[in-house]
């Protein structure tokens, strides 16, 4: 009779364990696939704007004679964008894209007939709301980052983040200096 008892509470351990492993890693599994959706938002908001953007930069060059530096920048950095490789890649490439997209539109103020043109204006009409739409995008992925990484970090889970290789993921964060508008000089 001590025998089938003792069999019986290893029995129940080892289930426990299981079904605490399983539940452990599908939560891991549910919160990497919430930040995989999330960043496809953010590459769908992104490629919006880079499709944007060149019909954007022929208004401008047709309206008003700028600098060449600023349409290089602008296509040197939507290029970088296509051909990166890794999510850390595609966040550098966009942040450099944010710096000249910036410069672009500062020097654009400049340009009072360019800014009266209809062409124009729907063009930065659909780029604002294309900003907008990447602004939460980027919100709702840091969000979807920040659970993960709850996850991976607490304990017990991060035991099991452990065992199958679940490793923190980056955040979507600002350049270092960002928060200061872009100088452009005529």
């Amino acid at each position: 009779m001590k025998k089938i008892s003792t069999t019986w509470i290893i029995i129940v351990v080892l289930a426990a364990l299981g079904l605490w492993l399983w539940s452990g890693y599908n939560g891991l599994i549910t919160a990497n696939e919430s930040v995989k959706t999330a960043w496809s938002q953010v590459e769908t908001q992104y490629q919006r704007r880079f499709d944007l953007i060149p019909n954007l930069v022929n208004t401008v060059k047709g309206a008003a004679d700028f600098e060449q530096e600023t349409f290089t920048q602008v296509t040197a950095a939507r290029s970088q964008w296509q051909s990166a490789g890794s999510r850390g890649e595609q966040i550098a490439a966009a942040q450099n894209f944010d710096g000249a997209l910036g410069r672009l539109l500062v020097t654009v103020e400049s340009y009072p007939q360019l800014q009266a043109t209809q062409a124009f204006r729907d063009f930065m009409v659909q780029l604002e709301g294309t900003e907008n739409r990447i602004a939460t995008a980027r919100r709702d992925f840091n969000e979807s980052v920040q659970l993960f990484n709850v996850r991976v970090k607490r304990f017990p889970t991060n035991m099991i983040a452990g065992m199958f290789g679940f490793d923190e993921e980056q955040f979507f964060e600002a350049t270092e200096g960002s928060d200061q508008a872009p100088n452009v000089e005529f």
